[in-house]
């Protein structure tokens, strides 16, 4: 007697899209992935939905300024307003201390979110078969009470004890650990309880590593223990339904193991301050003065396809929306003639002149 089971192909993966969508925080992908917030909606849009769930994402901090601090920060703010398991790792002595310091989600009343082209025509009057398409394209807004799946964080209010208190939140300091061993034991722990059954993903997970290779760990010497530990924690995530992201100086790491390690990240980010005075960048750029810093994307996760991800710009521009919601722009090119300029994606000629005639490759 024939079975009954439907035939599946060989390339793709059985996994139930019904009960991914229903996980509070995770958002579904093409080719069978899933999504986790970052927390900053303006990055979620760059990299194609957000963090793939399973995924290594690493941050080369810029030793001049904290600003690997901001993402953290949202990163796992995001993760503790849907409740999710967090697992946070950091070379200061009391780790716990830092969740006092993350920022709080804004009240719609209060703020209203950033604001995208089809968001600015939903007033008009479309046929109700219509509106559905245009709901899809924005992101996930409160329904029945739940959290969206990306919130814009009030970088200047903290957020409040009883998001942090009663869940499952473990923080561990690097400082008095002698090895990576202790760490990789609490990751193996937080992964097995976030692990997947039968191929459908139960509950999401975040770990978040802060300054890995920092002078104040004794292990930042051992290259090797390091870069074993990043590939077995790579491992770990992803078979579980976590998303790791570990920031470290670059400047500390050999230019050899520097190489492995970018290797072994699926996300890859960097973050730079800008100098306060710095004349000819102002020149160079339209609204220098208000920027945090730079934040370059190297590298964007691809699970489960062999298409290359292909970015319209690679560089962005850290800024902050009245002074509180972190949001990230395109840089644009200060006009050099006093005209009017544009922006290098919008540059109608490949050699960028502006004299009509023929195009000069």
């Amino acid at each position: 007697m024939a079975s009954s089971r439907p035939r599946g192909s060989s390339f793709s993966r059985n996994i139930s899209s019904a009960a991914t969508s229903q996980i509070p925080g995770v958002k579904l992908g093409p080719n069978g992935t899933s999504f986790l917030s970052s927390g900053i909606p303006d990055l979620d849009q760059i990299l194609g939905g957000g963090f793939t769930l399973g995924s290594l994402v690493m941050v080369m901090e810029d030793p001049e300024a904290p600003h690997h601090m901001l993402l953290l920060r949202n990163f796992m703010s995001q993760g503790l307003v849907h409740k999710q398991p967090l697992l946070y790792a950091s070379p200061e002595r009391d780790p716990r201390g830092f969740l006092g310091t993350l920022p709080s989600p804004m009240a719609s009343k209060d703020e209203k979110p950033h604001e995208r082209p089809a968001e600015q025509d939903s007033n008009l009057r479309i046929a109700w078969q219509y509106k559905k398409y245009l709901g899809e394209q924005n992101s996930e807004v409160q329904r029945g009470g739940k959290a969206e799946y990306c919130n814009d964080f009030d970088v200047r209010k903290p957020l409040e004890r009883h998001f942090y208190s009663g869940q499952r939140v473990d923080c561990i300091s690097l400082r008095d650990s002698p090895n990576l061993v202790p760490l990789l034991e609490r990751c193996a722990a937080f992964s097995s309880q976030i692990s997947k059954s039968d191929g459908n993903i139960t509950c999401a997970g975040r770990i978040a590593i802060q300054s890995l290779c920092s002078p104040q760990c004794d292990f930042s010497d051992k290259d090797w223990d390091m870069l074993s530990f990043i590939r077995t924690l790579k491992g770990m995530i992803r078979s579980s339904g976590a998303v790791a992201v570990i920031s470290f100086p670059p400047s500390l790491v050999s230019p050899t193991f520097l190489k492995r390690w970018q290797h072994l990240a699926d996300t890859l980010i960097s973050v730079k301050a800008i100098p306060d005075e710095d004349k000819e960048l102002a020149k160079l750029l339209t609204g220098y003065q208000d920027m945090l810093g730079l934040l370059s994307v190297h590298k964007v996760a691809r699970i489960n396809t062999q298409v290359p991800a292909i970015l319209e710009a690679t560089t962005f521009s850290i800024k902050l929306r009245k002074r509180r919601a972190l949001i990230l722009e395109c840089l644009n090119q200060a006009p050099v003639d006093g005209s009017s300029g544009s922006s290098y994606g919008t540059s109608s000629s490949c050699s960028g002149s502006s004299k009509t005639g023929n195009l000069d490759f």
